[in-house]
């Protein structure tokens, strides 16, 4: 079958109160990040990676998943039909900078048998605040390719990192795959062995 793809778009609904609006241009200066932890059902330690790359403008960086999967039917158990990772980073930001998370772009690979869906749905929040609220994106079946949702958050809700401080970043994603009515096998996955899976986490920058 032709690979197809379904584009989802919503905005973030903010457990946070709202900061500044203003927002700057990224800063010139290299920034650099280290991922702390990896855990979950999706990425158990020993058989799961990810690893994270930031842009060469600081305007994101991308989050690269392997083994990411979740399945329902043809066999896959109870533990197959939802899966998470939760990643732990954080992000060296140049003085005199702080950012927030303003876009997401969430990719991945899926086969959805007809009578059966699929979710995927993922929050993030700064240690020591309030995580933002799961935003869910469905898919239906049949369906068979690439799938694509973006999350996108109002300037003024922005929720921005502590200026001065260095606060990690905690990324929560999670896949589900829910057989229904049919007799085939389901999966979703974020997978790093399908060409453009990547999740990227799009900056907003602000002078402290």
């Amino acid at each position: 079958m032709l690979g197809m793809s379904v584009v989802a778009v919503t905005i973030l609904s903010l457990l946070a109160a709202p900061a500044d609006s203003s927002v700057n241009p990224a800063p010139t200066e290299k920034i650099t990040l280290d991922i702390k932890t990896i855990n979950g059902s999706g990425c158990p330690a020993g058989t799961a990676t990810a690893s994270a790359d930031v842009a060469s403008d600081n305007t994101s960086f991308t989050v690269r998943y392997s083994n990411f999967t979740a399945k329902a039917g043809g066999g896959a158990s109870a533990l197959d039909a939802r899966k998470n990772c939760q990643i732990n980073v954080l992000v060296h930001v140049p003085q005199g900078f702080t950012y927030a998370i303003a876009e997401v772009d969430y990719r991945g690979f899926a086969h959805i048998e007809s009578g059966a869906s699929a979710l995927e749905q993922a929050n993030y929040y700064f240690a020591g605040t309030s995580p933002t609220a799961r935003v869910r994106h469905t898919f239906p079946g049949p369906f068979h390719g690439q799938w694509h949702a973006t999350d996108t958050t109002d300037v003024a809700a922005l929720v921005f990192a502590p200026c001065g401080e260095d606060r990690n970043l905690n990324i929560n994603a999670e896949l589900r795959a829910d057989a229904g009515t049919s007799t085939g096998s389901t999966f979703i996955e974020m997978d790093s062995e399908h060409a453009s899976v990547d999740t990227v986490y799009h900056f907003a920058w602000k002078n402290c």
